[in-house]
């Protein structure tokens, strides 16, 4: 059992007869939503971390190539 303030009730209670289903099904549903969005987000997060990480490691690869490679012509 769950406690929530009665407006989210009559909501959930109005989508429910709307999508003919239950309330049960339609708070599961939220929170699958909820945990969809999540996952993305930290998704987003973690590929945003890994193309800083890319770019210094391009950036410190390009200065050793610099001193190993002679410069073209």
């Amino acid at each position: 059992a769950i406690s929530l303030p009665p407006d989210w009730v009559r909501m959930a209670d109005e989508i429910a007869r709307e999508t003919q289903t239950s309330r049960s099904k339609v708070v599961s549903s939220c929170l699958r939503e909820l945990a969809e969005r999540r996952l993305q987000e930290q998704m987003e997060e973690g590929y945003k971390a890994m193309a800083e990480e890319n770019r210094r490691f391009a950036n410190e690869a390009i200065e050793l190539a610099a001193e190993v490679w002679p410069e073209w012509e």
